[in-house]
């Protein structure tokens, strides 16, 4: 077996902070020793300190070219602007999607993803089929596209194909701007099962499934696409949207007499395969009883400040041992720093108190609990061998830029907290994903001619 040796002055381990750390890599990708106080030799050295790569596990690729493009609020109607008048325009702009224009798309993306410190991505797919709603000949068509794109960016990807039926809570029909989406639960497992015979050898994807929400799935269809996921992979991830909107709450309440979490709850037992998305509006019980059920929440901060969604329940989901990882989802931001940084910010315009996610204990570094959080979260979330600098694990490294302020001028133990919120400057200088350099000195190796299929896929969208 051959192995390859990088050298990192420090690098954050998962006990912490060490100096002079060796890793040696399998031919694989993968992590399969890890020495600390070691003597660099031949090996190749890294120009700064060195981190995990960071998960995004909540991406819908195709929105990255309409960012910006809602912002203007409609004319009379500004006070009345929400998510759901975003989600006309939204429907509007995927109507015309081509295949070749998402993968370009979703290629931009990626490669901006990787460059911001994101090594992973859940993509939560639902544009299924072509225009009038018909699927294509090869059903798993576009999920294939936005797989292709991880592949061509060198980003690892969890493939999670979006089962929507229904247009609202109680089977209410879909309406013509989600034709594009629908599927029965048999066609959306026909798109599972040939992405998992496509890609079962490619240690850089995984694939699950994303039952879209409550109100776009029957309880029935629910348990049939959970059950055909689990015999054709017992431990593939769940992701679902939940409780993103007051309107979804209420609207649930009426259908069934239940909140949307307290339901999923209540009569499905989401466990640790499960991601829930957003989950921004939860009663008391319900904060505790997802905290104690294994499952991850799935926070965007800046999209669901972006939508005016509200603000997650974070200081008792976290006390109670909630586990939770961050992604970008309408990618109005790319930055996992900016992130973590209004996860935190949020609560403390809420409570109008600092460092509210510090926790108890000896150490108290909110910058570096945020990471280490979101890092498990996120790699629980995409089923994947990642999240840690440690044997097993997938080698994806993030190394930061020596010349950045916050690099060069805080102690390693507080290099965390100057990362996440000291400045906007973009720390992370060089990227490697499974063993691959894919960023360096800042830059995409693709980054060009990447972003002149994309700026050609945007001009054509919006002439």
């Amino acid at each position: 077996m051959t192995i390859r040796k990088v050298f990192a002055p420090q690098a954050f381990l998962p006990d912490g902070w060490a100096e002079s750390v060796l890793f040696d890599l399998d031919s694989a990708g993968s992590i399969v020793r890890v020495t600390t106080n070691a003597e660099a030799g031949e090996a190749e050295r890294t120009t700064g300190p060195v981190l995990p790569g960071m998960p995004n596990l909540h991406s819908h690729a195709f929105q990255r070219a309409m960012a910006g493009l809602a912002e203007h609020a409609r004319p009379g109607a500004a006070k009345d602007d929400s998510f759901w008048t975003w989600r006309e325009v939204m429907y509007r702009f995927v109507a015309a999607l081509t295949p070749e224009q998402v993968q370009a798309i979703a290629a931009q993306l990626y490669v901006e993803m990787l460059q911001a410190g994101y090594t992973a991505v859940g993509e939560f797919h639902y544009l299924h089929h072509g225009p009038d709603g018909r699927p294509y000949d090869d059903v798993a068509e576009m999920s294939r596209r936005t797989v292709a794109a991880a592949g061509t960016a060198g980003i690892g990807i969890t493939q999670l194909p979006v089962l929507y039926g229904y247009g609202g809570f109680g089977a209410q029909k879909a309406g013509e701007g989600q034709r594009r989406f629908l599927n029965d639960p048999s066609g959306l497992l026909r798109i599972v099962e040939a992405l998992q015979t496509a890609y079962e050898q490619n240690p850089q994807v995984r694939v699950g499934v994303a039952p879209h929400s409550l109100r776009a799935v029957t309880p029935e269809t629910l348990d049939e696409v959970v059950a055909g996921l689990s015999a054709l992979d017992a431990a593939a991830p769940i992701h679902i949207h939940i409780a993103e909107q007051t309107k979804e709450v209420d609207d649930c309440v009426a259908w069934c007499g239940r909140r949307p979490v307290e339901h999923l709850m209540e009569t499905r037992a989401p466990d640790a395969r499960w991601c829930l998305v957003h989950a921004t509006h939860m009663t008391e019980q319900e904060t505790a009883a997802l905290a104690a059920s294994g499952a991850v929440a799935g926070l965007c901060p800046t999209t669901e400040a972006n939508l005016g969604d509200g603000l997650f329940p974070a200081e008792p989901y976290i006390a109670a041992g909630g586990r939770w990882g961050i992604g970008s989802d309408s990618h109005i931001s790319l930055s996992p720093v900016e992130e973590l940084r209004w996860f935190e910010y949020g609560q403390r315009l809420t409570t109008r108190r600092r460092n509210v996610l510090a926790g108890e204990g000896p150490d108290t570094s909110v910058g570096q609990r945020l990471f280490v959080q979101a890092l498990a979260g996120g790699a629980q979330a995409l089923g994947r061998p990642i999240g840690a600098l440690e044997v097993g694990k997938r080698a994806d490294l993030l190394v930061l830029d020596p010349e950045h302020p916050a690099v060069a001028t805080l102690p390693v133990e507080r290099l965390l907290d100057g990362v996440v919120f000291a400045g906007n400057r973009n720390p992370v200088r060089d990227v490697m994903v499974g063993g691959k350099w894919v960023v360096q000195e800042g830059r995409h190796k693709d980054a060009e001619r990447v972003q002149a299929a994309y700026a050609d896929a945007v001009s054509q969208l919006l002439t």
